[in-house]
């Protein structure tokens, strides 16, 4: 669900920052950075299945969220953020283009595309684009899934 965003208080937050641009292999380098972030903050290795579900989870919306930025902004993604507070993760992703990420409606289910944003909608606590510079953010945010365990 796109909702309006707002920048968490600086203090709690440990962020990770990846620059991306005219990168080859963006969507997978962003796949392992995150993955080490996760491995940092405790989400992996994880304790159960639930666990690891949220953490494919993570790493396949930072995929969408970089492929799209690839595919549809000139000059592709500038950087990648993951910020962690403990509680609430939150992906950021920035491009060059003002245009803001639009769901494809009515994609074909036997067509590659189109799909992405439908997948970070779903599985995503919150997502949604704001101005930066002269391009754009693309956001997203996931609750933990360490509640349930003591972090090692």
């Amino acid at each position: 669900m796109s909702v309006p965003y707002e920048r968490p208080p600086s203090g709690a937050w440990q962020t990770r920052r990846l620059v991306l641009d005219d990168s080859p292999g963006a969507v997978q380098r962003s796949r392992d950075f995150s993955r080490h972030a996760l491995v940092e903050w405790h989400w992996l290795p994880a304790f159960d299945e639930e666990q690891l579900a949220a953490a494919d989870d993570v790493l396949l919306m930072v995929s969408e969220l970089v492929a799209n930025a690839c595919l549809h902004t000139p000059g592709g993604p500038t950087e990648l953020r993951l910020s962690w507070d403990g509680t609430l993760l939150r992906v950021e992703v920035t491009d060059a283009s003002p245009e803001p990420p639009r769901p494809v409606l009515h994609a074909d289910p036997g067509r590659p595309g189109g799909h992405g944003l439908r997948v970070v909608d779903r599985l995503a606590r919150a997502w949604g684009s704001l101005p930066e510079g002269t391009g754009k953010l693309v956001w997203l945010e996931v609750p933990s899934p360490l509640g349930r365990h003591a972090v090692r």
